[in-house]
């Protein structure tokens, strides 16, 4: 198949088939994001080290991630999403590989740092082709459903290690990983994508009107600080939910899959309700319940209460990225890769900051002092969005 430049959306059969190989990447997005919060107890054991040294893995994992943001928008713009993915597929089943049998720590990092590389391109390019290859009024919900299966690969490895480590053992579940890697990287071999958007070379003064635009540095923002929340928590919530309620290994990643299982089923919930409340409703509303559960995880001491409020934050947080992105995608359609990067972009420096700085303060002091963090940031998501409807109220 091939589309010509500018082409938003393909045919019903061939869309079917590039939203199934989006799904499988983003799929392994979620595995990738998961993997190392979920892993972190047992290599504490494993590897020994401390809960600083936990926070710089995460920091130099999502720099991997925020490099491969800001580079994928003008490489598909430019030549399309076909190679950019295969490599990007690569690069975490590489990641994956080394993980099952690195035993220190310089290992681990380089792992994250592969991990974060190839996981921004998953996560980046299958974005922006669910957003391509969907008409305007369908790209909030198709976004939501992507995100679905974001939920379902982030749900996997804390679900295998919460249920099955004890009998496979560590290793037998990272090689699953790799295995299950494996399914995109097949999909983008053998399947054709829609011909690049600026084949000619980049419009620069329509990027640089767009760089101007405030809807565009609002969203961003307003993705800066929720996806601080939702590294701290995917990173974090295991080690605090031990730490403050008793549980075991197990016990926590069962609790961190039950987050992944509720943020899925958020954003099936929200591929419907956004039809019915429309994008920027749907962002508050999900931005109100987050805050919520966020205190609740902060301040409670009781294990049911921490619990639930984990469970109360997947369902909360499960609109908020992907409508955010269909609003940007909807806006800036001719650049909707460039957009998605600088987006993607601003949004991953706060995940790569907020877990780090959790990782210090809770070294300095307690895991719960570093979790006020996240009250913080909750309130900002709030108080963007409700900038955000203004300014595209503003746009007419």
């Amino acid at each position: 198949m091939s589309t010509p430049p500018g082409a938003s959306a393909a045919g019903g059969g061939d869309r079917a088939k590039l939203m199934a190989a989006a799904c499988a990447g983003t799929f392994v997005f979620g595995i990738a994001i998961a993997m190392l919060g979920a892993l972190l107890p047992a290599l504490f054991d494993k590897v020994g080290f401390d809960k600083a040294a936990a926070g710089n893995l995460f920091m130099i994992g999502t720099a991997g991630m925020l490099a491969m943001s800001l580079l994928f928008g003008p490489l598909v713009d430019r030549f399309g999403f076909k190679t950019f993915l295969i490599v990007s597929a690569l690069l975490v089943v590489g990641a994956f590989a080394l993980m099952t049998t690195a035993s220190t720590y310089g290992l681990i990092a380089l792992a994250a740092v592969l991990t974060g590389l190839g996981g921004g391109g998953l996560n980046g390019g299958t974005n922006a082709l669910a957003n391509d290859i969907h008409e305007p009024a369908a790209r909030g919900s198709a976004l939501n459903l992507l995100g679905v299966f974001l939920g379902i690969g982030a749900l996997t490895i804390p679900l295998l290690i919460g249920s099955l480590l004890s009998s496979l053992g560590l290793s037998t579940i990272l090689l699953l990983a790799v295995a299950m890697s494996l399914v995109p990287l097949v999909y983008f071999v053998m399947l054709e994508f829609p011909g690049a958007k600026q084949a000619r070379g980049l419009p620069l003064a329509d990027a640089a009107a767009v760089v101007r635009d405030p809807l565009l540095w609002v969203c961003g923002l307003l993705l800066f600080f929720e996806s601080a929340n939702e590294a701290t928590v995917a990173g974090w919530i295991s080690t605090y939910v031990q730490e403050s309620t008793g549980a075991t290994t197990s016990g926590a990643a069962l609790i961190l899959a039950g987050y992944w299982a509720m943020l899925m089923v958020g954003r099936i919930v929200a591929s419907r309700a956004v039809g019915i409340l429309g994008e920027m409703k749907l962002v508050l509303g999900g931005a109100v319940i987050a805050l919520g559960a966020l205190a609740l995880v902060r301040f409670s001491s009781a294990g049911a209460l921490v619990t639930a409020g984990v469970l109360i934050l997947g369902f909360g947080f499960a609109a908020i990225v992907p409508t955010t992105m269909a609003v940007l995608g909807t806006a800036y359609a001719r650049l909707s890769g460039t957009v998605f990067g600088l987006a993607y972009g601003v949004g991953i420096a706060g995940g790569m900051v907020a877990p780090w700085l959790v990782g210090r303060v809770a070294q300095a002091s307690s895991l719960r002092q570093g979790l006020t963090l996240t009250v913080v940031c909750g309130v900002m998501v709030v108080a963007l969005q409700v900038v955000t409807m203004r300014v595209r109220k503003g746009r007419g």
